[in-house]
């Protein structure tokens, strides 16, 4: 599964719908960002994208965890979100 990789200047409502389109076709999506402002967008992206799947009859839910990742040689800490229908 392709990984929707959030930054603190993404736009919330392009994530949302990259997050949507990826539920609508697979059924689950998953979320990583890598710190504060990241992780804000990301969370702001899954509330929209709970508002644009709702209206297809979708009730998502998130399963937060944390997950290590290799950037230019060093290990950071990304939080990794799974979004999936309930």
């Amino acid at each position: 599964m392709d990984v929707i990789k959030v930054s603190a200047k993404s736009r919330s409502t392009a994530v949302a719908g990259a997050i949507a389109g990826v539920i609508r076709g697979t059924g689950r999506a998953e979320v990583q960002a890598i710190g504060a402002g990241a992780v804000n967008q990301a969370i702001k992206a899954i509330a929209i994208a709970r508002g644009y799947l709702a209206l297809e009859g979708l009730d998502v839910i998130c399963i937060p965890s944390f997950a290590e990742v290799d950037i230019e040689g060093q290990e950071r800490t990304a939080l990794k979100i799974v979004v999936e229908p309930r």
